[in-house]
């Protein structure tokens, strides 16, 4: 099994900074993509930035030049700086990883249990 596990998230003022970090482990050959969501009441889970293993990042328009995505493949770390944090950033935010188990299985989908970031205005 896979394990993802997410840290970092708490109450912040508008305008201060959070660190997420996601980890990995388990049974891992590699990993594809890794990425971050956030979830809020009443909404679905959308994507906040996502970093492939070769390090190329895509993030929501919403969070571009505020927010930074960064991975270590060693260690199977997904970090999320969030700078400049405004109310509307607030929610759950859960670590997605697409991992290969091993070479012979196709890649699956694996969530954390997410984190709650609360920006207070």
């Amino acid at each position: 099994q896979v394990q993802l596990v997410e840290s970092g998230g708490g109450l912040v003022q508008a305008g201060g900074s959070l660190r997420l970090s996601c980890a990995a482990s388990g049974s891992i050959s590699s990993i594809n993509a890794m990425g971050w969501y956030r979830q809020v009441p009443g909404k679905q889970r959308e994507l906040v930035a996502v970093i492939t293993s070769g390090g190329h990042t895509n993030y929501a328009d919403s969070v571009k030049g505020r927010f930074t995505i960064s991975r270590d493949n060693g260690k199977n770390t997904a970090d999320l700086q969030m700078n400049s944090l405004k109310p509307e950033d607030t929610g759950v935010y859960y670590c997605n990883a697409n991992v290969f188990r091993s070479v012979y299985l196709s890649p699956a989908d694996y969530w954390g249990q997410g984190t709650q970031v609360t920006v207070s205005s």
